[in-house]
């Protein structure tokens, strides 16, 4: 099982006034303390580089959470399967093809928790279990 942060989340990260900044540490730290993975993946990040102020504070986040053990998981062919099999069971277009992005990570480690800012950008998409039946849901915090 892994944490998954969301652009959302990592955005709350960035800003220590956010208001779900604390949960979404606090689910860092719960994650951690029970031996599970925090991870983003890199697709998501190019929703959050957006200029170089903005540039060099996300990189300063990911090198200071790195030390804890972030996961940053790269789109390989794997991958890119998984969230097309995503947007196709969920009649879903491309335009949430970064919203994919979060729950294929959370999948392809057999399940997990895609952590948040803003639960109502995740919707509910249905999604296909690991043989490619259809018929779970997202489970989103």
């Amino acid at each position: 099982m892994r944490l998954v942060l969301d652009a959302e989340a990592v955005n709350a990260l960035l800003d220590p006034r956010h208001p779900a900044e604390r949960k979404v540490r606090r689910a860092m730290e719960a994650a951690r303390r029970l031996g599970r993975e925090v991870a983003i993946a890199t697709g998501t990040l190019a929703e959050l580089y957006r200029g170089a102020g903005r540039n060099q504070a996300l990189d300063a986040l990911l090198a200071r959470e790195s030390g804890d053990g972030l996961l940053l998981r790269d789109t390989d062919r794997a991958l890119a399967r998984l969230i097309g099999a995503l947007l196709s069971e969920a009649g879903a277009s491309s335009a949430f093809f970064a919203d994919a992005h979060p729950v294929a990570v959370a999948i392809e480690a057999g399940g997990g928790v895609v952590q948040t800012a803003d639960p109502g950008d995740l919707g509910d998409p249905v999604l296909p279990d690991r043989d490619g039946a259809s018929g779970r849901r997202a489970q989103h915090s």
